[in-house]
This record gives structure tokens, sequence and C-alpha cells, in this order.
């Protein structure tokens, strides 16, 4: 058997996310603890007892989402449940950085701090919206977001057959229906709707730079797949560079997938809020085996098949 630990992006949040595993295992309460003592915050009650719009607003959701996947993966090594791959899906992959030991539980989570800040305020004033596209060959939507009146790209190639757009409001509302009559068999509203992954925030990666310059990382070569390109970090990688990048560049997370099927990969788990990795993965992935844990249930069942 050989083991990839995926770890969700924003936009996985739900209230009492995590709270099942707070509640009956002092692994997941550790972890909750020690992320609100660095942060001087109480994320347990932010999890559990915030409203859905408080815990969505992106310096709440970074934290709550990467420190609810930490605290059930803390569980899954209780029951020594191992990977010999991390990957993550934006902010997923500071959990899979933590994880791997290239960045310490403290430093990553106050590089998260930073990074949600930035990507909270230094953002243009303007309403923005993001759809996921089923169905439509992403050359196609790229021709359509070129040929728009306005800002309109692709933030995350999710899987060969999902495209997530970003852009003005009005300008996705507009490329709608050019899309459906494209050939798109599946257009969804997201519940983020910030120009993550795009130019739009420059500004945010330019100032995020400034904060990576005093992080250490210790690169462990072949165990994290970068969302930025779907290759392995390795030592000769300017980590700093690529992580201020990652933050105005699209998620490839397509390329994710291919990599985890060369290197041999036939068990995924999805650890943390939401199924959408794991929907990713067996979309492509027909023979493997794709787990999603998010509740105790989850893991329970995962275990008696494991």
């Amino acid at each position: 058997m050989k083991t990839a630990f995926m770890f969700p992006g924003q936009g996985a949040q739900f209230v009492g996310m995590g709270k099942d595993f707070f509640e009956k295992y002092e692994e997941a309460r550790s972890i909750y603890e020690k992320v609100s003592q660095i942060l001087n915050k109480d994320i347990a009650k932010m999890c559990f007892e915030g409203t859905l719009e408080e815990l969505s607003n992106t310096e709440n959701a970074q934290l709550a989402i990467s420190t609810t996947s930490l605290a059930i993966l803390a569980v899954l090594k209780k029951f020594n449940i191992t990977e010999q791959v991390d990957v993550g899906l934006s902010l997923g992959e500071y959990v899979a950085l933590i994880n791997s030991g290239i960045l310490t539980l403290e430093e990553g989570i106050k590089l998260l701090e930073k990074r949600s800040y930035y990507m909270a305020t230094k953002v243009p004033k303007e309403k923005y919206s993001m759809i996921a596209i089923m169905g439509l060959e992403a050359s196609k939507i790229e021709e359509i977001c070129s040929a728009s009146n306005g800002f309109a790209v692709p933030a995350n190639y999710n899987y060969s057959g999902q495209v997530v757009v970003t852009g003005q409001e009005d300008v996705i509302n507009e490329i709608t229906s050019k899309l459906q009559e494209a050939g798109a068999k599946r257009i969804v509203k997201l519940n983020t709707s910030g120009p993550f992954h795009t130019e739009k925030l420059i500004e945010a990666s330019k100032s995020y730079g400034e904060e990576l310059k005093n992080a250490h990382f210790n690169i462990v070569e072949n165990k994290v797949i970068k969302n930025i390109d779907g290759t392995f970090y390795t030592k000769q990688d300017n980590i700093k560079e690529i992580l201020a990048k990652h933050i105005i560049s699209p998620v490839r997370f397509d390329k994710t997938i291919q990599t985890m099927q060369t290197e041999g990969i036939d068990t995924y788990i999805e650890i943390g809020p939401g199924k959408a990795l794991s929907g990713f993965v067996r979309k492509e992935c027909k023979e493997a085996k794709v787990f999603s844990v998010q509740k105790v249930e989850d893991l329970e069942n995962m275990l008696k098949q494991l």
C-alpha cells in the first residue's frame, strides 16, 4: 500500500468541524490548544460556536481549516496510519509542509496567520465571484475568459474535468452563459469569492514575500507536491519565492494527481473538512482506495477497510 495524505483548502469550512474529534481524542484537543496558544485566539470556539459568516472570513477560514486538519491528522497518527506523499489544496499545502517537517507547527501557523491577513486585506475593492466548470476543456475555458470584457481567469485546475474560474462578479455572470453554450456540463457558484491565485493579489504576494524572508524551512525531498506546478519540492527550490508566487498562481491540482499516479499511490486519504479532494481523485483514479476523514465515523469506517 502506498498512501497520500491530502489536505483541503478554503471553502471547505463548516460550523462544528472537528468537534467530535476534539471531544473524543486528547491528540486532537492538544492541537487546538497549541494553535490557540500560538495565535492567542480560541480556535476551537471559532470552529465549533462561530457563525458560518465569521468562519468563512479569509482570516478565520485558513486558520480554522488548517487547525482542524492537523487535529484529525494527529488522531490518524495515533492509529499508526502513515503516508509516503503529502499534498494540499492552496492553504492545505501548509498542513502538508508542517506534517512533512519542512515547517514546524508554530512557524507554519504564524505564516498562515500572515498569509490569510494579506489575502483578506490587500485585494482590490471590487465584487468578485468564483465558479467551478465541469465537462469543458481547459483550453476552451481559457479562451472564453480571455475574450471577456473584463477580468476572469482560471484559478484552480482541480482535475481533467473541472476548472475553477474567478473574476469580477459581472464578468463571471457574463461568461457563464458562454461557457454553457460552449458545452459545459455543469457550472457551480462557489462560496469563496476573492480573486485568489490571480494577479489581483500581487500586493498580498509582495507583502507576504517580505514575511517569508524570516521563515525557516527544512526541505524534505520526495514528500510534498507543490500546487504551483505539481512537482515535488527539492532542496534546490527557492521555497520562499514559490510560496509568495503561490498566492498569484493557479493551483494545479490536476498535475498533482498525475504526479501521485506516477508515484504509484493507491490509497488516498483526505484529512479535514469537506470531500472535494477525494472527489477529484475518484474521477481520475478509478481503481484506487479513496477516503475522506472529516468526522469520527469516517475514521472508524476507514480503519475497518484498511
